[in-house]
């Protein structure tokens, strides 16, 4: 006999009743009036033992694909949420050295694959407190790119505040993509995102994003909006986020905070995910209407349920992703920088396979419990390794709830408009900017 509860889950929309098969996250019609014990007889028809598309091996060690650095271990803001202590990790502030990037760059070129698309990203604290450093690396790292027979594309994330008409010229002609830090309208952002040296975080950002309309955007612009635990409703910051213009907006809810009282507990999921399933909602209706709303939470979503995702890790740490310190140590991301349980080499001697390898053997999701038995444990991942780390899976209620309404919202969108996943941007884009960002808070 099968544990039906971990390899089956019936989901029920709007249009029926449908059942999710944890197994390449195979959606499937079935009846009305259909429950998981008529259907045990089902699952080795579905999927046989011998052809499981995951089993207990780990991942080897992959080429590298991409690293992050670290730019600045330091910050212009005083987040009382931040994990990263401003950027310091718990240390003091410091600013990678130009050889140390140089390395980086090379380190990549020489542990990826041939002909590879490669990503190097700038991290922080604020990376544009060393902005001199980043308009180095760039075009040397197109350089060596090009030298190795390999093509390169850039990601930032920044608060914002600091990015000048020269900046926002370099995201643009670099095709970067760029995520923003702000947590929504101007007195929310500005009580959860003080600037050290005072004045408005909010206007700053708004002054990037006129830049950014008058001189290029980048390939994507993201915002990224952190929850605390003490936040209401989320449906009118997204909206309003939205208004302001940027391709896509996420949450993120604070589980690992210097000020424990900052991080969610498993009570306060509960209220969240009501709170992210109204915006789901409202982003459904969007789509099926053939209109925008970039809900990055749930469109992520959509576009890994529709590919079949399955996958025994939360992400690419460790695997073909690291990120690289200021002293250009390398670790297994850039949440866990000077965390020397999670350190992978460095950039002089390359990364250390074994404990790469250590790492994606001891945290493959069926070593992990109770992700093993769990019916979302191959969308999932078994959680970020620095908020299990710190918090343990306090958030399992949530992510399970939160997918199963998503895999209903994709049966409905599926059989709807289905012309969604063939280009989103393409069959509903996004409605014509506001021509001023006032918008009210």
């Amino acid at each position: 006999m099968h544990d039906m509860s971990s390899e089956l889950r019936i989901i029920d929309s709007a249009l029926g009743r449908h059942l999710f098969v944890v197994d390449g996250s195979r959606i499937y019609d079935i009846p009305d009036d259909a429950d998981i014990a008529a259907l045990d007889g089902l699952l080795d028809e579905i999927v046989p033992a011998d052809r499981r598309r995951i089993d207990d091996a780990p991942l080897a060690p992959p080429p590298l694909q991409s690293l992050s650095l670290n730019l600045a271990q330091a910050c212009n803001m005083g987040c009382s949420y931040c994990y990263a202590d401003e950027g310091k990790f718990g240390g003091r502030a410091r600013m990678m050295p130009l050889d140390v990037a140089k390395a980086a760059v090379d380190r990549l070129m020489l542990e990826a694959a041939p002909r590879a698309d490669l990503l190097v990203g700038f991290m922080g604290g604020e990376p544009f407190l060393h902005r001199a450093l980043m308009r180095e690396i760039v075009p040397y790292a197109c350089t060596q790119a090009r030298r190795s027979g390999r093509t390169v594309r850039f990601s930032v994330t920044t608060n914002a505040t600091l990015l000048t008409d020269d900046d926002v010229r370099l995201l643009a002609d670099h095709d970067f993509q760029v995520a923003v830090s702000i947590d929504g309208p101007k007195a929310l952002n500005d009580a959860q995102r003080p600037l050290n040296g005072g004045g408005s975080a909010y206007d700053r950002v708004l002054a990037a994003l006129e830049r950014f309309d008058r001189l290029g955007r980048p390939r994507h612009l993201s915002a990224r909006a952190t929850v605390t635990p003490a936040g209401g409703p989320l449906l009118p910051i997204l909206d309003h986020l939205v208004a302001l213009g940027f391709d896509s907006i996420g949450f993120s809810p604070v589980l690992v905070s210097p000020d424990p009282r900052l991080g969610f507990t498993s009570a306060d999921f509960d209220r969240f995910r009501h709170h992210m399933i109204d915006c789901g909602t409202k982003a459904k209706g969007a789509i099926l209407a053939r209109e925008r709303y970039p809900f990055s939470n749930f469109e992520t979503a959509l576009h890994e349920i529709h590919r079949g995702s399955h996958r025994p890790y939360p992400c690419g740490a460790g695997a073909a992703y690291l990120s690289v310190d200021v002293d250009g140590g390398l670790y297994a991301c850039h949440r866990l920088v000077d965390d020397e349980r999670f350190a992978m080499g460095d950039v002089a001697s390359g990364s250390d396979l074994a404990r790469r390898a250590a790492h994606l053997t001891e945290r493959h999701v069926h070593r992990q419990e109770p992700c093993r038995s769990c019916w979302a444990r191959y969308l999932c991942g078994g959680g970020c390794y620095h908020e299990v780390d710190r918090r343990g899976r306090v958030a399992c209620d949530y992510i399970r709830g939160w997918l199963a309404f998503c895999i209903a919202g994709y049966a409905e969108i599926s059989a709807q408009a289905p012309e969604y996943f063939a280009a989103p941007e393409r069959h509903y884009p996004p409605k014509a900017r506001p021509a001023t960002r006032e918008v009210p808070s």
